[in-house]
């Protein structure tokens, strides 16, 4: 699925970058296939907040839909969708 059709609270892993541009800037943040993160927040129209590491980054909705995950299920005990 795309990064901009995720919920608030999963956890996804980074599958691929489609674009080159949005490659290369994902990379250069830390934010490369392979990445495990968590969706903090979506905002209304607006930006998906992304926990990783100690970081926290608001990644765009264009950016976003660029940006291919998968949801990582979660240990015994945790959801991993709502």
């Amino acid at each position: 699925m795309r990064l901009d059709q995720c919920w608030t609270g999963q956890r996804l892993v980074v599958q691929s970058v489609e674009d080159g541009l949005v490659r290369d800037m994902a990379v250069r943040i830390g934010l490369g296939a392979g990445v495990e993160v968590t969706c903090q927040t979506k905002l209304p129209l607006g930006p998906v907040v992304l926990t990783w590491g100690d970081q926290e980054i608001a990644v765009g909705r264009g950016i976003a839909r660029r940006i291919m995950v998968r949801v990582q299920r979660g240990r015994r005990g945790e959801a991993g969708e709502p």
